[in-house]
């Protein structure tokens, strides 16, 4: 049995969010605010039984509940008879479960018709009104009398509680509301909307997935400091031994079910007790003898006497407990745990809860002797969320826990013996590390979506990646092995920036930090790919609708034949010899179209499944001022074209190393005769057959000249304008 879907409802910005759960880890990414923690969130409250609270309902159904509020206040309204108006208002989960035939006992109390035979099944977990009578009730009464005080008011009006129905809910929800369950038809499960809540098919039993599904959670905030900071309030800081003991009280503790093995440990803590008890008594002796002598206890008073409570699990109810060793030869060298680093703090933490998740979930030590444990079925399917596992981990950890996590889990001989037992690990991160590190087919991106296009706010939804990188296909694998090899921050970018060059890749940062400063604020991911490939990540930019500029080559070629490179030059038949323009995005070849393109038509909007922007950046004519007459000076390439942008720059350095490609190009502006001459020793110069002439350009480029001076090309200058303003907040 395994969570197949799961389906948010009005929870935060996830007015309607579908989440396809992998079979075995599933990686949620996203940029900031996009709902990742809301949807860890929804699964912690509908799951594991975590309060609500007002703001977890999505903002915009708030004039819909206080229009409630002032419909119940009117004197003629009758009290309502049932829930259907508050169905499309409150937060609501959908579940999906797949089933085996021969698991069926184990959902007896959620099969929807005795016709089903296994496969899906689904519950709806909606937060509804617990007793709509008694809450049309109280509110009324709040509100009536509320509103007859501020009558009685004579000089200063006060705007007393409940304002309205949202004023009222802020204070009691929990009092008001309460987690319902509902059979779902599994006929519509794959329907784009989910369906309507089936009212009439309420769960008889209270939380009926409690006994199917065993829920834990790490959250991302898990209290570790430096020992050393004063404003550190240790009382609500965890620490591992914490977890240590909790841990041996629950699996371990030999005063609990004691069993043989357990005899010789309770003999040596009783044995202990009671020579302690006797030094107790010797010491203490004297100072009871006087209290005596004051005449205490006198003849009625009970006689004072010192005796010890002394439990195994106490050893580990102290700062020191655990301890890290410094040395292999001297073991008297050891710090508390607090002494060691945040990072190794959080992994250990991390990975002993697993352990411990895991094992209590098995029923694992005394936790399975103990009658209220063993007279429970352990669940089918263990359910683990973990919230931002990176924190204070360096990279090398980060990749070895998304590695190893779902193996600790499953690491118990019952769970590999049983195939009743499943393990679904959910993980929400901001480390493209771990997205990197991960199967790209389990991997979730949260979309941001703007204000109006689904919702009077801003919302979010969940783009299933597993069929961009499942298909085996040449353009799936080179997708797939380029991200391996790079930062993932793809998933977690505000927008992207596709480089076809790497003298582009290399100068393009230098270039937003000093010349865009409002996208240089922005989180931009800015991936190189070099020749022509940039269309291969075309239906992953697709899939993520994510903001795209593609900084590209003209790649002027002739027409005929093996569309042989050649010097561009206008009217002369010639071509774009780039895949990206002439196939993906323009489609046009044609070299003197292309130069005369105007700027609006080097946007593409795609508009699945959310409207989305693609820009193309690609050489425009450049104006070089030569022996005082202006010249057109045509480029299909990003280094001649920095070239002619900067034509006096270059001309006027001054360098001494002449293998330098700079200090050649610098010598063939300063020794040419005529344009032509000039524009064609550029060309050549640029192109003498090395293959690494691109990364070379950069490099002795960074070295001669401070990049902060040089002009950005006007077509490099109009794709990061257009991107910075559509980045920009509206005001």
């Amino acid at each position: 049995m395994n969570i197949q879907t799961i389906n948010i409802q009005n929870f935060r910005k996830l007015l309607q969010c579908r989440i396809d759960a992998s079979e075995k880890t599933t990686i949620f990414v996203g940029a900031n605010n996009s709902g990742k923690t809301s949807a860890m969130d929804a699964l912690g409250k509908f799951l594991s039984d975590r309060k609500f609270t007002f703001n977890d309902i999505t903002v915009s159904k708030r004039a819909y509940i206080n229009k409630i509020g002032e419909k119940w206040v009117q004197e003629d309204c009758k009290e309502p008879e049932d829930l259907l108006e508050w169905d499309s208002l409150i937060p609501k989960m959908d579940i999906w479960l797949n089933v085996p035939c021969d698991e069926i006992y184990y959902v007896t109390d959620i099969i929807p018709t005795l016709k089903w035979h296994g496969g899906k099944l689904g519950v709806r977990l909606a937060f509804l009104p617990k007793d709509i009578a008694k809450f049309f009730a109280d509110y009324r009464e709040a509100h009536v009398a509320a509103r007859r005080t501020e009558k009685a008011q004579k000089k200063t009006v006060v705007h007393l509680y409940p304002k309205n129905l949202c004023d009222f809910l802020e204070r009691n929800l929990n009092s008001y509301f309460s987690i319902k369950t509902f059979i779902l038809d599994p006929a519509q499960t794959d329907m784009d909307k989910p369906q309507q809540t089936p009212f009439e098919m309420e769960c008889f039993q209270e939380r009926p997935l409690k006994g199917i599904i065993k829920v834990h959670m790490i959250d991302a905030q898990r209290g570790f400091a430096d020992p050393d900071n004063p404003d550190n309030d240790s009382s609500s800081k965890k620490q591992l031994s914490e977890q240590l003991r909790g841990y041996y009280d629950k699996h371990l503790d030999p005063e609990k079910v004691p069993s043989p093995e357990d005899l010789d440990i309770l003999k040596a803590t009783e044995d202990a007790k009671k020579v302690f008890d006797e030094n107790l008594a010797n010491k203490f002796q004297p100072a009871i003898k006087e209290l005596e002598d004051l005449g205490y206890p006198g003849v009625d008073n009970p006689k004072l006497t010192i005796a010890t409570k002394m439990t195994t699990g106490e050893t580990l109810r102290h700062d020191a407990a655990v301890q890290y060793a410094l040395s292999k030869e001297d073991e008297t060298l050891k710090l508390p745990e607090k002494y060691n680093g945040l990072g190794y703090q959080n992994l250990i933490s991390m990975v002993f809860g697993l352990m411990s998740y895991r094992d209590d979930w098995m029923r694992e030590g005394k936790a399975g002797q103990t009658q209220q444990d063993n007279s429970r079925a352990i669940e089918p399917l263990h359910l683990v969320l973990v919230e931002e596992p990176e924190a204070h981990l360096h990279v090398q950890v980060q990749q070895v826990f998304i590695r190893k996590a779902y193996d600790v889990l499953t690491n118990h001989k019952r769970i590999k013996a049983n195939k009743s037992f499943s393990t679904q690990l959910l993980i929400s991160t901001h480390s493209s590390h771990i997205a990197r590190e991960s199967n790209f087919a389990d991997l979730r991106y949260f979309k941001r979506l703007a204000e109006g296009v689904e919702d009077d706010i801003a919302t979010s939804k969940v783009i299933n990646l597993s069929d961009v990188f499942g298909k085996e296909d040449k353009t799936d694998k080179f997708v797939t092995r380029y991200l391996q090899t790079t930062h993932c921050d793809l998933f977690f970018a505000d927008a992207a920036i596709l480089v076809e060059g790497s003298a582009e890749l290399m100068l393009l940062p230098h270039f937003i930090r000093n010349k865009y400063p409002r996208l240089y604020q922005r989180y931009i991911s800015i991936l190189g790919i070099s020749g022509r490939h940039s269309h291969r990540l075309g239906p992953l930019i697709e899939k993520l609708c994510l903001p795209t500029l593609i900084i590209a080559d003209l790649d002027s070629a002739q027409k005929e034949g093996h569309h042989k490179a050649v010097r561009p030059e206008r009217g002369k038949g010639l071509i774009s010899g780039n895949y990206t323009i002439y196939k993906w995005l323009i489609q046009k070849s044609n070299l003197d179209e292309l130069l005369e393109l105007p700027f609006k038509e080097k946007e593409i909007i795609r508009k699945t499944p959310y409207e989305f922007p693609i820009r193309v950046a690609y050489q425009t004519p450049v104006i070089v001022n030569y022996d005082e007459k202006d010249k057109e000076a045509l480029s299909s390439t990003f280094e001649d074209c920095l070239v002619y942008t900067n034509y006096q720059t270059f001309k006027d350095l001054s360098l001494e190393d002449s293998g330098s490609l700079v200090k050649k190009i610098n010598d063939e502006i300063n020794t040419s005769n005529t344009f032509d001459e000039f524009v064609n020793g550029i060309y050549d110069t640029l192109r003498n057959g090395k293959s690494d002439q691109k990364a070379e350009f950069a490099l002795d480029l960074i070295y001669a000249i401070d990049p902060d001076e040089l002009t950005v090309p006007t077509y490099i200058d109009e794709g990061l304008n257009w991107l910075q303003s559509y980045l920009e907040p509206e005001v």
